[in-house]
């Protein structure tokens, strides 16, 4: 990535840090509990690095992030408030908050800030400018938040870009701004594009790709250009459903894509040496934490049931495919991991690319609810070569798409 990166605006001293005003693109889009707290900080600890660096260099640091997804204006439950208050125990320093994302009180805040300090911005996307289609109006937003880190004499700040899950996005505060700003990439982009480029252009095999999740639909561009070049290809989830009724198995009530039964048989037809189905699966009547659990093969789904999670023979066909592995990218669970007699084929399938991990292998796991269910299961994070903080920016690059916050930051 011929880029600046964070080390470089570092390196430029006191003129490029000290004193400063710097925009920051996090991503804390942190999940919230029933009583909106947040269930899973792996976010927000993800972006702690780069805040520090330019917060203990002397910068004004002016952050801004989205969570959740506001129907364009203000809504209390989307609110940072619990971000900031996160965010700053795990900066160790105070972390305002802004009452709004560029209006009165954000610019107050920001005019007030001493070198060190940190602001968090009111939800980004309570502006329903940062995600729209019209270039002009994602251009006056974008402008506005590089006027909140504009110097007093007019020299303007600069741009970190470090939330790595919406670099996919062509967004105001992800692609636009970089438009108006001296920028660079943050420690935890730098870092994902990184280990993204050694996933396609100097992958070690064997190559193993384990693809979960609900939808076949979701993954279907990157099933098409890793099988391609993986030597297996595991699918498990929900999305398993649609490719054993391409077999002409009943699948009982089971999650089903059926627009796409036929393009899962061409790719059983393209790839079937290479892409692996689950042999058998745990079923239950009912989608309930409480439902009693019941394995039968993969072919044989009672009508009435529906598969929560792979069983424990195709976990363990799924651990011979990984066991000799030299490169292993995994996105998507297994199954329902959230209820625990639904989780044992995520956590085994976790299990065994930690044991490729240990035997040498570079394993990534690929964001999202992979990430959660690393940490839901007790499953430990440095068992692992990397965990990305951007399941949906990770898909697309290895669909080989250009992801626009990407482009910008090379301009």
């Amino acid at each position: 990535m011929a880029v600046k990166t964070l080390a470089d605006l570092l390196a430029e001293g006191t003129e490029g840090v000290a004193g400063r005003a710097v925009l920051v693109r996090s991503d804390l889009n942190v999940p919230l509990d029933d009583q909106g707290k947040i269930s899973d900080p792996g976010r927000i600890i993800a972006s702690v690095p780069t805040l520090k660096a330019l917060a203990e260099a002397g910068a004004k640091v002016v952050v801004t992030a989205h969570l959740g997804r506001p129907k364009g204006g203000p809504d209390p439950k989307f609110s940072l408030a619990p971000v900031a208050e996160a965010l700053g125990e795990k900066l160790g320093r105070h972390v305002q908050l802004a009452g709004d994302v560029v209006g009165t009180d954000a610019l107050a805040r920001a005019e007030g800030l001493t070198d060190g300090d940190v602001l968090l911005l009111e939800n980004i996307r309570f502006d329903a400018r940062e995600t729209s289609k019209d270039d002009a109006e994602r251009l006056a937003l974008a402008k506005a938040l590089a006027a909140l880190v504009e110097g007093a004499d007019g020299t303007p700040g600069a741009f970190v870009s470090d939330g790595f899950g919406v670099v996919h996005r062509k967004q105001a505060s992800v692609y636009d701004v970089a438009t108006l700003l001296p920028h660079y990439a943050g420690t935890l982009v730098d870092a994902e594009v990184k280990v993204l480029e050694q996933l396609t252009s100097s992958t070690e095999r064997p190559y193993a790709v384990v693809l979960g999740g609900s939808k076949v639909s979701d993954k279907l561009a990157v099933i098409e250009n890793l099988a391609t070049k993986a030597d297996s290809l595991i699918i498990g989830g929900g999305m398993c459903f649609t490719f054993l009724a391409a077999q002409g198995v009943s699948v009982g009530t089971s999650l089903l894509q059926e627009e796409m039964i036929d393009t899962c048989k061409k790719l059983l037809e393209d790839y079937g040496d290479v892409i692996h189905l689950p042999v058998d699966i745990v079923v239950a009547d009912r989608f309930a934490e409480d439902a009693e659990a019941e394995t039968v093969a993969s072919d044989r789904i009672p009508d009435g049931k529906m598969g929560l999670d792979i069983g424990p023979e195709s976990v363990k066909r799924f651990t011979a495919l990984l066991s000799n592995a030299k490169t292993v990218f995994w996105n998507g669970p297994m199954g329902v991991f959230e209820f625990p007699a639904f989780a044992a084929g995520t956590k085994g399938v976790a299990e065994a690319i930690i044991g490729a991990t240990e035997k040498g292998a570079f394993s990534v796991v690929g964001g999202g609810d992979s990430a959660a269910a690393v940490r839901q299961l007790g499953l430990g994070e440095d068992g692992f070569s990397h965990i990305s903080t951007g399941g949906g920016a990770s898909l697309e690059y290895l669909e080989g798409k250009t992801l626009p916050g990407i482009e910008v930051l090379e301009s």
